[in-house]
This record gives C-alpha cells, sequence and structure tokens, in this order.
C-alpha cells in the first residue's frame, strides 16, 4: 500500500492566509521527503476556509522544491474556467513538473463557486464532460481547432500564424496526457462506471462512511468490464482522516478535542452536505433524518486515531470493509500544532505503513 497527501485544505476563519499556505506547502514537502508518492489538493474560489483558490497555482509553487512525489490537482472544478484555458494551465502545469502530474477534474461541489461563476442553475455535469471534452481534444489536435458545444467553443482560424507559432495551444509533457483522476463522493457512484470507461482513475473521498466507500470499486470494476479494460486495485487511491501520535491521550484530544482540527473539519463538511441535501453520506439508512447526523458521530465513524498499532490495526479493518486498494491518501487537516501535525505524518510513513505490509 503506497502512502499519498490529499488536502482541501479547511483553516480556521481568520488565520492569517500566508500562514495557511506556508502551512499547506510545507506539508506537501513533508510528504515528499517521507517517500508519500503523490499528493493533491483542491481549489474553492468563494470559501474563506478552503482558501487554495487554485490548485495549479499551488501546486507550481511545488515544482522544483519537490523531488519525487507526483502532484495533482485535487480538483480542477471544470465549469468555473474555460477548456482553453484549462489545457494551457495544465500543459504547462506538466512541464513545470517534468511529468510529475495528475489531472485531476470534477464538476465542482461549491455551491457558492459556481453561483460566482454563473452556473449556478446550469447542468454543471454536462459542463463538466464538454469542458473535459474539448480540453482532451486540443491535446490530441491542431490547430486551427475547431471545437463547438452547447457551453464553450476553441478556434484560432481567423488569428492562426502557425509559422511564428501564434494560435497554438500547448500540449502535456505526458502523453497523450497526463493520467485523469476523479473523485467520487456519492454511495454507489454511477460516474465511477463512466470514468472507468474512459481509462480515468478513481479516488475516493474521506466523507463517507466505510461501507459506501466499499461500494466505490465495484462501480469502477463495472465501466472497466464494459470497456474491456483490466480494473487494478492497485489504481483505487482512498482517502482517509488519520492522526498518529506517539500516546493514546494525545492522539485522542487532537483527534476529538473542542480544539480539534479534525472537528473543525467534519463541522465545516457536515454543515455543508445538510445544506446542499447530501447529508446521506454520513448515514447508514439514507432515509434517516438528517438530525440523526451529529458532528461526534461523524468524528467517531470517520477519523482514524491514535498510537501506530492501534492506527495501524484500524486501518486493516477499514481495508478489510473497502477491499483492497492501492494507495491510502492522507486527508490533511489545519496545522492546529505544527509539531504534532509533522510527527503524524512521519510516524504514519515510519511506523503504520511498514506494519500495514507485515
Amino acid at each position: 500500500m503506497h502512502l499519498g497527501y490529499f488536502t482541501m485544505p479547511i483553516h480556521p476563519l481568520g488565520k492569517d492566509w500566508r500562514q495557511c499556505l506556508r502551512e499547506d506547502r510545507e506539508a506537501f514537502l513533508l510528504a515528499d521527503e517521507l517517500g508519500f508518492t503523490e499528493g493533491y489538493c483542491g481549489e474553492h474560489a468563494t470559501d474563506a476556509a478552503e482558501n487554495i483558490t487554485s490548485c495549479a497555482l499551488f501546486i507550481a509553487t511545488l515544482a522544483h522544491a519537490t523531488r519525487s512525489i507526483r502532484l495533482g490537482t485535487g480538483t480542477v472544478n471544470m465549469p468555473n474556467t474555460h477548456p482553453a484555458a484549462v489545457a494551457a494551465e495544465i500543459a504547462m502545469l506538466d512541464h513545470l513538473l517534468d511529468g510529475r502530474f495528475n489531472f485531476g477534474i470534477s464538476p465542482g461541489g461549491l455551491l457558492s463557486d459556481a453561483e460566482a461563476f454563473g452556473n449556478l442553475d446550469k447542468d454543471r455535469t454536462a459542463m463538466f464532460v464538454e469542458a473535459i471534452d474539448m480540453v482532451l481534444a486540443i491535446w490530441a489536435g491542431s490547430p486551427p481547432y475547431d471545437l463547438k458545444g452547447k457551453h464553450w467553443e476553441v478556434s484560432t482560424r481567423r488569428t492562426l500564424i502557425e509559422d511564428i507559432g501564434q494560435g497554438i495551444l500547448p500540449k502535456p509533457l505526458q502523453t497523450p496526457h497526463p493520467p485523469v483522476l476523479v473523485t467520487a463522493v456519492a454511495p454507489h457512484s454511477k460516474g465511477l462506471v463512466s470514468a472507468a470507461a474512459r481509462g480515468w482513475l478513481p479516488i475516493s473521498a474521506n466523507f463517507l462512511l466505510p461501507k459506501w466507500v466499499a461500494t466505490h470499486w465495484p462501480q469502477y470494476a463495472e465501466g472497466c468490464r464494459g470497456a474491456g479494460l483490466a480494473a487494478n486495485p492497485a489504481d483505487w487511491r482512498v482517502a482517509k482522516s488519520v492522526f498518529v501520535a506517539d500516546d493514546l491521550a494525545t492522539a485522542r484530544e487532537y483527534a476529538l478535542g473542542p480544539q480539534s482540527p479534525y472537528r473543525h473539519y467534519y463541522r465545516q463538511i457536515v454543515t455543508k452536505m445538510k445544506k446542499s441535501g447530501r447529508a446521506a453520506i454520513f448515514k447508514d439508512d439514507p432515509a434517516d433524518s438528517d438530525d440523526s447526523v451529529t458532528l461526534d458521530a461523524v468524528l467517531e465513524r470517520l477519523v482514524i486515531w491514535g498510537t501506530p498499532d492501534k492506527v495501524a490495526d484500524e486501518l486493516r479493518a477499514f481495508r478489510a470493509t473497502t477491499g483492497p486498494f492501492g494507495t491510502l491518501l492522507y486527508a490533511g487537516k489545519d496545522w492546529v500544532d505544527p509539531a504534532l501535525a509533522r510527527r503524524s505524518m512521519v510516524l504514519l510513513a515510519e511506523k503504520v505503513r511498514p506494519a500495514m505490509q507485515e
């Protein structure tokens, strides 16, 4: 099992933005030092807590400071940007990273972003599909292009001067393009069937109960079978909220206590999911009332915490429920205590992961 890193992130309101960005960056640098194989960050333009506004821009700051970790967008919210801009920026990012790049994409889940960008009442799933199709067509094609959809058009026919390079959109370093990944948030996600058929790779979000995470691989495998592709569990990434400490009392307080960054994180997530009608991811029975979803219950069921031995045991139990997967994505939280946050990642890499391999 490989280790990866995934952060949205979610910081306390009012925390200095420069400190947030500095600590988020330090977490990726530490992951690289510890041998994490890949790392992803999210983006939102209209959330003061989730305050990385461009995952591509943030990743670019890590390009020459990291050695081996593959970095990924987690995710580019495709309806919010013109496909030509996405194609050009991601192609450049792939070159900056010398091919150490994974292209995570989504329709975008934050409704305030959708409102700000003018697509709140539009079919964002259709916009997402059209946008990624155009990006891939740009990379596979040649100028002057001739892409026309319901939401966007891409052409440089009127302005192309090919012999001097004008009117040519760039291609990524990896061929035919960087690996494309999608994050599944819903139980029994049908989007994974379509993603698998296109050769895209799955990430399961750290919001879902283990029983719902377990529904993702069968969906993905179904899509692979339908397209005549091999379904390899090594390609499945699963994000999980984990905290490791040298002693049990410290671990419990940091994971569950009143000042816990995990409590702050899930308070935000539970609130958003209830407001958007998606609280079923926290329920054993989707028909249960949203009032049955309490923050303490969510923390108890979704956060694995403890000493290395306890965490290793609980991760084994988690994998027994979900089925085998190739990469555990450690879900990054705010660094309320930087020393403890760093120590958790070190213990995961140096103590927990070796125990998982035994």
